[in-house]
This record gives C-alpha cells, sequence and structure tokens, in this order.
C-alpha cells in the first residue's frame, strides 16, 4: 500500500476530547483530565496548582478504553472460547494489541446515510441501516471490494456538542431515552458486508450498534464475532469521497485493551 504523497489534502477525522464534551459513552466512566505538576505554586478560585517536582507542567488522565474517536476490538463483545458463556468465540483473544495495523489502514468506501438522521424514530431507538442502503451505493459507485473499509456517514457528529447541548449525542438517547437514536445497521447489514470481504467498519456515530434494546449487542457480535473490527465516534465524513481517499486509525497499544482512543486521518485526493 503507497500512501499519498502529493495532490492529497489530510483530513482529520478524530474528535476532539475534553471534560465538557460528550466523549465517552453515558453510563462508563467520565472522560477527566486534571493538572498534577504546574511550574509554580498557584491558587485561584477553584483551588489550587502545586509544584511538586520541577518547572513544568504535567496532566493525569482517567479515560476509557472506548473514548472519542475510537477502536472495537472484538474482545469488546465475544468471551473467551474456553469461558462457557454466551457468544464465546476464538475471536475474543483478539484484543487491541493484537489487531494487525493493515486491519485498520486501507481505501475508503463511504457510504453516505445521512438522510436517515433527524427522521421520524421513536426516542430510544435508531433509525436501520439496511443491506438495501449497501447495495444502493454499490449501483452508483460499484461494488465494495475486500481491501476496503466502509466507513458509515450517518451526520450524527453534528449532535457532538459542548455542555449541556451535547446531552443528544448519547445521553439523551440511552439515559433518558428522551430523543431518537443514530443511524445503525442491523445484523443482516453487517453479514453483507462480511460477504463482502469488509473486515474494518467506521462510522461517525457513538455506536455502531442501534439504540433499542439489545440489538446493539447483537450486531456488535454479528462483526467482532468473526474478527471484524469497529471505529467508532469518526467525524468530518463529509469532507470524503464516495471512492478514492485512504483512511488510517492508529490506535493506542493498550495490552490487553478491548478498545483503545486513536487518531483517525484520511489522504483526499485534491
Amino acid at each position: 500500500m503507497t500512501v499519498p504523497q502529493e495532490n492529497c489534502q489530510v483530513i482529520d477525522l478524530s474528535l476532539l476530547i475534553a471534560e465538557d464534551l460528550p466523549c465517552y459513552w453515558a453510563t462508563h466512566l467520565p472522560f477527566q483530565h486534571k493538572t498534577y505538576n504546574w511550574f509554580a505554586d498557584r491558587g485561584d478560585g477553584s483551588g489550587c496548582v502545586i509544584n511538586r517536582s520541577g518547572p513544568y507542567a504535567t496532566r493525569w488522565m482517567a479515560i476509557d478504553e472506548h473514548t472519542g474517536t475510537h477502536i472495537d476490538a472484538p474482545s469488546h463483545f465475544i468471551p473467551p472460547e474456553d469461558s462457557g458463556l454466551p457468544h464465546a468465540a476464538a475471536a475474543g483473544a483478539i484484543t487491541v494489541d493484537r489487531i494487525p495495523l493493515e486491519r485498520h489502514i486501507g481505501p475508503a468506501a463511504v457510504i453516505d446515510v445521512s438522510e436517515l438522521t433527524g427522521g421520524d424514530s421513536l426516542p430510544g431507538q435508531s433509525p436501520i441501516i439496511t443491506a438495501g442502503h449497501i447495495e444502493r451505493w454499490e449501483r452508483e459507485h460499484g461494488r465494495l471490494r475486500p481491501d476496503e473499509i466502509c466507513l458509515f456517514r450517518t451526520g450524527w457528529d453534528v449532535m457532538y456538542r459542548r455542555g449541556a447541548a451535547g446531552t443528544g449525542y448519547v445521553h439523551d438517547v440511552v439515559v433518558t431515552k428522551t430523543a431518537p437514536g443514530w443511524p445503525a445497521p442491523e445484523v443482516e447489514t453487517i453479514s453483507l458486508l462480511w460477504d463482502r470481504g469488509v473486515r474494518c467498519i467506521g462510522t461517525d456515530a457513538p455506536s455502531m450498534g442501534p439504540a433499542q434494546g439489545d440489538r446493539g449487542q447483537a450486531v456488535h457480535v454479528a462483526g467482532l464475532g468473526r474478527g471484524v473490527v469497529y471505529i467508532e465516534c469518526l467525524t468530518n465524513l463529509a469532507l470524503m469521497p464516495a471512492r478514492g481517499a485512504l483512511f488510517c486509525f492508529l490506535p493506542l497499544n493498550v495490552m490487553g485493551g478491548t478498545g483503545a482512543p486513536g487518531r483517525a486521518i484520511a489522504w483526499v485526493p485534491a
């Protein structure tokens, strides 16, 4: 694979993470980012910052594996093969550090399903990306290839906002269930992508799975159980062509990780 050097624009497809952004799953550990050491002792209205070990600044983070733009390893939903648990399979041994880098680097196939966002879905439920959406895209752009990374452009990243305005991204969908959810594929859609040879699927929504009931788990099991990896919480997919760009996601190399944040970029022909 050749990384383009000329006549290409590099697009950042990664969400900014910060304490006042909805960068973590609403029922998981909230993201925290705090000062550990400052150049000198300092007091202000919110407390004090201490110089513990010299004239430099450093901060610590409390961060869930699935924070911001991140990858789902198969072990996120697939138990170890010998565990005796439901859905146990060999793929349960595939943690972040065991995913080949080439699995999430490759030519992008961007499937625009943004017309599903803002429709008439019920609160707490996702509109479904069906196999028909894939087949419609293929009629216009050609059949998906096994080397391609399929990216769903739902447009949900416009919901990623600071403060109280950001509760619509995840919280209002899965906690209070007062708002409709993001578009997401069903099991049959994942199976079609598998049949096409696609082994990495991304979305600009907060989860690959639908918000309603156990359908989210079913979609994760359908792909991750086969060794497919998911990349969630992308952004800026509107800047991508349907085909022609090179996609790259580099997760933190976390030993035993069920997922890991990282940086997603694309080289887009100018």
